[in-house]
């Protein structure tokens, strides 16, 4: 597979929560990974996706509040891969979880999960998927069923097996979160799960105890319905991928949908939200 990156080299002035805004910004107009450094960051995109005008909805681009440049080239998928190894951090959550690369030490955790670094969502580093780790841990998923929405590599369908879930269905619309995803969990011999590429079109007629959904705002406004029509009655709605100012919206989408908001955890300015179906 010989895809053709953008790669943006981003130096950010204060970090935070600058860099945090700006990958949730990137990812709504395609840009699949980001790596954060001492500087900033990087961005990477597929070529084929990429348009001379992609920055112009980056808002943060022009606030006055920070200071962002950049430079970009392009870059073989061999060549990310490299950077991507050399830049993934093992992360922790509540010293509980494990969440690391092959070559990393083991801190030998209750919960251990192995991943092979590539170019998808979800590695971990991002605070919304530390959040969902946080929200499954509190849960019971001994034989619930359960799906991982937008799954980038699998990392929480694996916890979810980990925990007891079973069956379980991972869908991501990205070919390359597709193949990772799958990837992780044979890694982490995982036999529960079904990954699937695609969106929402392929929930028609399924019903699942719990679901896990962190994507964005946008979408996770556009697809609530159905995730509502998907959940067995006293199912669970895990959401994360937006900020804590987008929290009256998805509340009120919930409501819409019968979706009693439960709990919030809050990371910096991110949000993740425990909904139960009523």
């Amino acid at each position: 597979m010989d895809n053709i990156y953008i790669e943006y080299i981003f130096r950010i002035s204060p970090k935070e929560p600058a860099t945090e805004i700006l990958i949730a910004e990137l990812g709504n107009v395609g840009f699949e990974s980001f790596i954060e450094n001492e500087d900033g960051m990087l961005a990477y995109i597929q070529k084929y996706h990429w348009f001379e005008n992609i920055f112009d909805d980056i808002f943060i681009l022009n606030s006055d509040e920070f200071e962002i440049e950049y430079d970009f080239h392009e870059v073989a998928q061999t060549n990310w891969n490299e950077e991507w190894e050399k830049n993934f951090e093992p992360i922790q959550v509540d010293d509980l979880v494990s969440i690391r690369a092959p070559f990393h030490e083991n801190p030998h955790l209750k919960y251990e999960i192995i991943i092979e670094p590539k170019m998808s969502f979800g590695t971990g580093h991002h605070e919304t998927t530390h959040m969902m780790i946080q929200h499954l841990l509190e849960l019971n998923l001994e034989n619930k069923k359960v799906l991982d929405m937008g799954c980038g590599t699998g990392i929480l369908a694996i916890f979810a097996e980990i925990k007891g879930a079973k069956p379980i269905d991972a869908i991501d619309i990205d070919e390359w979160s597709y193949t990772n995803s799958i990837e992780n969990i044979e890694r982490n011999n995982c036999h529960q799960i079904s990954v699937y590429q695609g969106d929402a079109s392929l929930l028609i007629d399924k019903k699942y105890d719990v679901i896990i959904a962190n994507i964005n705002r946008n979408i996770l406004l556009e697809d609530m319905k159905t995730y509502a029509k998907c959940l067995e009655k006293d199912g669970i709605l895990l959401l994360s991928g937006f900020y804590e100012e987008d929290l009256i919206l998805i509340d009120e989408e919930a409501s819409k949908n019968q979706l009693k908001h439960q709990k919030t955890i809050k990371r910096n300015q991110w949000i993740s939200v425990n909904y139960l179906k009523q």
